[in-house]
């Protein structure tokens, strides 16, 4: 299947990856319908940082995710629908876990019915690589066991199986994308890359962490939109969950190191403890395979190894360090 010619409803869209899929999508001269999260400031989140005329030919639609009624309603006319309206915070599902059910598996579950009740053509679903917790075995498949080592991996778990449970019941044509550790511009401060580029270009030479020895799969987000493309359009991953990641492990310790080489800025790195997860939380290690998604729906990354995260970290950086960017983020403040 192809893009073409087809309607797309992306829920999600005012978040960080959202609004890059969005900026994706029209560029590719789609028909986009944008689900943004309702609120009484009339904002589109980080769909008001995308230039103007781009935008001029989405169509944008103010509702919750939790609402069966505003999902269905958002949905009609659709072909398409590309979910990715969560809460993604972990620190935050620590102490507010019932919104995490009700937005990342109820929140699911209102897509799926409705994709059914419309029949909808392709569902993606979004995944996190922190459904597999801590890996057993590296790289990681997609047939490595699911771990809920947080409220929020719990109910994604959740979710995923709401998904999955609609394409067995009732062929709904539902793909799951799991994204492993996507970061770039508008990401929120509360990820670990902001949290360093945003430290240090406020003049920071004390740069507070969590832990550092734990590694990560950093993907840059236009590998994470090219890859929500490439799983829509291939049949052979409906029904089926597929990793976008870039295959290569880096500490968080060593991302630190990099980016602070790439700023050209000398640092020392001090450990906080409010950013410390509980230690059976912590998610240790995580690397992707990456083969299935190669194989079945074309896609590959072009941010990979360390020459390929330089590239991606560099962008990065260069956005947060633009003044009128770096001032929407509270840098002395530890966002959860």
């Amino acid at each position: 299947m192809k893009l073409d010619r087809k309607k797309i409803l992306v829920t999600g869209a005012d978040g960080f990856i959202g609004s890059h899929l969005v900026e994706h999508l029209l560029n590719k001269g789609c028909d986009v319908k944008a689900f943004v999260c309702y609120n009484s400031f009339n904002s589109w989140g980080w769909l008001d940082a995308v230039d103007s005329d781009i935008l001029r030919g989405v169509e944008v639609f103010s509702g919750d995710i939790r609402d069966s009624n505003g999902v269905r309603t958002a949905m009609k006319g659709c072909d398409v629908v590309m979910h990715l309206a969560a809460l993604i915070a972990i620190p935050y599902s620590y102490h507010s876990p019932d919104t995490y059910v009700d937005t990342n598996i109820k929140g699911t579950l209102n897509i799926v019915q409705a994709a059914r009740e419309f029949g909808v053509e392709r569902v993606v679903h979004t995944s996190t690589s922190e459904v597999y917790g801590t890996a057993r075995f590296v790289p990681i498949t997609e047939a490595h066991p699911l771990q809920g080592q947080s409220p929020y991996s719990a109910s994604k778990i959740g979710a995923d199986q709401i998904a999955q449970s609609f394409f067995h019941a009732f062929e709904t044509p539902v793909a799951t994308i799991r994204p492993f550790n996507t970061y770039g511009p508008r990401q929120s401060a509360r990820a670990v890359i902001p949290t360093i580029i945003t430290q240090i270009a406020s003049g920071l030479d004390k740069i507070k962490l969590g832990a550092i020895y734990p590694t990560r799969d950093f993907s840059y987000v236009q590998d994470t939109v090219r890859g929500f493309v490439a799983v829509a359009e291939c049949d052979a991953a409906v029904g089926r969950v597929l990793n976008v990641g870039s295959n290569y492990e880096i500490s968080v310790g060593d991302t630190a190191k990099l980016i602070a080489e790439l700023m050209g800025q000398k640092v020392e790195f001090t450990s906080d403890e409010q950013r410390l997860r509980p230690a059976g939380s912590e998610v240790e290690r995580l690397w992707a395979d990456n083969t299935l998604a190669r194989e079945l729906a074309g896609w590959t990354p072009l941010f990979q190894g360390v020459d390929g995260l330089s590239r991606g970290l560099q962008a990065t950086i260069e956005w947060f360090s633009n003044p009128s960017n770096l001032s929407r983020y509270k840098v002395g403040i530890y966002n959860i």
